[in-house]
C-alpha cells in the first residue's frame, strides 16, 4: 500500500495524537466516515431529472428576463 508499513503508520498515528489529542480523534474519525459515506452516495446516485413541464419553463424564462 504505497510503501507504507506498520512502523510508518504508528509514527503517523503518534503525530496525529500529539496534534489533535486523544479526545478529538473519535470526532475526526466519525466526520471523515460521514464525508466518505456522503461522497459515495453522491457518486452512485443518478443525476436529478428536471420534470418541469415545457410550458412552465417558457413562462419562467420570460419572467426572469423582464
Amino acid at each position: 500500500m504505497f510503501g507504507i508499513g506498520i512502523p510508518e503508520l504508528i509514527i503517523i498515528l503518534v503525530i496525529v495524537l500529539v496534534i489533535f489529542g486523544a479526545n478529538k480523534l473519535p470526532e475526526i474519525g466519525s466526520g471523515m466516515g460521514r464525508a466518505i459515506k456522503n461522497f459515495k452516495k453522491a457518486t452512485s446516485e443518478p443525476e436529478e431529472i428536471d420534470v418541469t413541464p415545457d410550458k412552465d419553463k417558457k413562462d419562467d424564462d420570460t419572467s426572469t428576463k423582464s
